[in-house]
């Protein structure tokens, strides 16, 4: 469905390098699998993992905030895997005890019960896609990602999100959403918390919200998870939560904090501090003239996701 190209620039002359896809579906898992954080921002945890129905999920993960992932590989041209995952992702939602056990085996008690099932997701991987395939995701109320990948020569891999869809809130298999659920535990979730925020705090929030859907072609994704709001692209550049009662807007970031000039108030090195949400510096947002300060921060996140 798209068209990169990508030269080379050398000794004044520039040279269009051929991309190429791999015809043995198997590599091209394997290469994933292989490096899936680097890739995608997500942890590895099983290939080709048997359902009880007899199927095989090509590649399970743990994304960044904690979500489920289903990985599924396109063969061939004709092959509906879109469909294939779905079938799969329904599947998982119906043996979650399944999911968290391998969780718990691979990456820990820790990582097993953060379990997070309010915004699972099917990624499928493809040497390209076609209009029906885009048409497809964006009926569908799941969170589906279709990536292209391109090798060029031995040494480079380009991977481009060619179409993205996402939903507020967990939609399960029978339609529900679980978006809303109350989670038992001493934190409030965040709709919990959205619901005591003032006009002022609302306001900055959808002058914040618009501005990081607006950094991108319609591949900025916008997830409610429990305890955050996380935008991302592949991975995440920007995680938001609320402070009602001190009237402040937490932005964690994907930049080093090393390269910032840290500014009390403002910016915080949080690399060694627990926080819900992905980045290692914390911008906060007290007033409407901060988010123009957070900008530039901001876009290097987003550049790097």
């Amino acid at each position: 469905m798209s068209d990169i190209k990508l030269f080379r620039i050398g000794a004044g002359a520039v040279t269009e390098l051929t991309g190429t896809t791999d015809t043995v579906e198997k590599s091209v898992q394997l290469l994933f699998e292989s490096n899936l954080e680097a890739l995608l921002g997500v942890r590895f945890l099983a290939t080709e993992f048997t359902t009880t129905h007899g199927g095989r999920i090509d590649t399970l993960g743990l994304d960044e905030n904690g979500c489920p992932v289903i990985l599924e590989y396109k063969r061939a041209s004709n092959e509906n895997v879109i469909n294939q995952g779905l079938f799969y992702l329904d599947w998982l939602m119906d043996h979650r005890k399944d999911f968290q056990w391998l969780v718990l085996e691979k990456l820990g008690k820790e990582a097993a019960e953060a379990v997070d099932w309010s915004a699972p997701r099917l990624i499928c991987i493809a040497g390209d896609f076609n209009r029906y395939d885009d048409h497809a995701v964006k009926q569908i109320q799941r969170n589906i990602e279709l990536i292209r990948y391109r090798r060029f020569g031995g040494d480079l891999l380009m991977l481009d999100l060619v179409a993205v869809t996402s939903v507020k809130g967990l939609v399960t298999a029978n339609g529900a959403s679980s978006g809303s659920v109350v989670v038992p535990g001493k934190y409030k979730t965040i709709s919990t918390v959205m619901e005591e925020l003032d006009s002022s705090m609302s306001d900055r929030f959808e002058a914040l919200r618009a501005y990081l859907i607006a950094l991108g072609d319609d591949d900025v994704q916008e997830t409610t998870l429990r305890f955050y709001i996380a935008f991302k692209r592949i991975k995440n550049f920007a995680c938001v939560e609320f402070r009602p009662t001190t009237s402040k807007i937490l932005i964690y970031v994907k930049v080093d904090p090393s390269s910032v000039q840290i500014e009390k108030g403002f910016t915080r090195d949080v690399s060694d501090v627990g926080h819900f949400g992905t980045g290692d510096l914390e911008i906060t947002l007290t007033n409407a003239e901060d988010l123009e300060k957070a900008k530039p921060l901001i876009e290097r996140s987003y550049g790097a996701s």
